[in-house]
């Protein structure tokens, strides 16, 4: 019998598109999920009889708890060199060896400042009217972006990206990043904040660029969201833990924000009532940050490559002990 294999999160149903699988075809059965699983139980029934598991990103967590009650899983592949919310330890102490994927750096760049136009040109709401046909056919006063402070948090590939991008649209851009230092923001051609203090206080819009971990998460709170200058603009397309959600929901209700363009959430999905859905001055999008072709090309090239790999006894990039 061949082994089975399970494809998740497939949102789009383009997982067997996005490669060439004939280099496991006779060997692994493969089925793909477009729906997104939360409960861990109705989890564990799914994917009780699968050998191998694809998961995309950080969308369906793999704990110890529910590594532990999938006794046949032998590989789990992650899209992505890096997964937080997979227990590596887990996976390794019950054999199961975790490997990752390549990735395309600078999509999620590409879509920070595409919310950062929407917000700044009142996109979604114009369009809206233009394609009801409505009176007046011009609704809002957009606002340039020249001469405006970018401050980014984060100062990684793709800070260095969104930093270039604020420098050809004429802004003034500064960065604060705990490895960060004067000589570095100088060799961008940017400013250097010596605090995350400084540069909340300083920019116009603050967009995020952090990995999360125990040190940054909560990092953008009440307190820090107060430090903003009333009318600014928050933007994080990086993980949203990394922003107190319901301090940020507070600043945009009262008007001190003038808006956020959001790409990650504390739970995803986002549930149908979050007030992100109805607050007309978040511009928000489903975690879209990584999701354009060439990236998926790479992450299912790769998959198909880790399980061709694993099954000749040949494991590669492996990213726990377990192989």
């Amino acid at each position: 019998m061949p082994l089975r294999c399970a494809i998740l999160d497939d949102y789009q149903r383009v997982a067997l598109t996005m490669a060439d699988w004939s280099n496991v075809e006779g060997k692994v059965e493969i089925n793909r999920f477009d729906d997104h699983i939360a409960d861990t139980d109705a989890l564990i029934t799914r994917l009780a009889d699968y050998d191998i598991v694809i998961a995309m990103r950080e969308r369906t967590a793999f704990d110890a708890e529910r590594l532990s009650r999938l006794p046949k899983l032998k590989l789990l592949v992650t899209t992505g060199m890096a997964n937080a919310s997979i227990d590596m330890a887990a996976a390794a102490r019950l054999g199961i060896a975790v490997a990752g994927t390549r990735g395309f750096v600078g999509s999620a760049a590409e879509l920070t400042w595409a919310l950062l136009m929407a917000l700044v040109r009142h996109i979604p709401s114009e369009v809206a009217n233009f394609r009801a046909a409505r009176n007046p056919w011009q609704l809002s006063v957009g606002r340039d972006l020249r001469g405006l402070t970018l401050g980014i948090a984060g100062l990684g590939k793709l800070g260095q990206q969104v930093a270039a991008y604020g420098r050809a649209f004429g802004m003034n851009v500064a960065a604060w990043s705990r490895s960060n230092t004067p000589q570095k923001s100088a060799d961008l051609g940017i400013g250097y904040a010596a605090s995350l203090d400084e540069l909340l206080a300083a920019a116009d819009i603050v967009t995020i660029h952090l990995t999360l971990n125990t040190q940054t998460t909560g990092i953008i709170g009440r307190r820090e969201l107060g430090l903003m200058k009333p009318g600014a603009i928050l933007l994080n397309t990086s993980r949203g833990p990394l922003v107190d959600e319901p301090a940020l929901i507070a600043a945009l209700e009262s008007g001190h924000l003038a808006g956020a363009g959001l790409d990650v959430f504390d739970e995803e999905p986002l549930p149908a009532n979050h007030a992100f859905r109805r607050l007309a001055n978040v511009v928000a999008t489903p975690h879209l940050g990584y999701v354009t072709e060439a990236t998926y090309r790479i992450f299912y090239g790769d998959a198909v490559e880790n399980i061709a790999a694993w099954i000749e006894g040949k494991p590669v990039r492996i990213l726990n002990s377990s192989n």
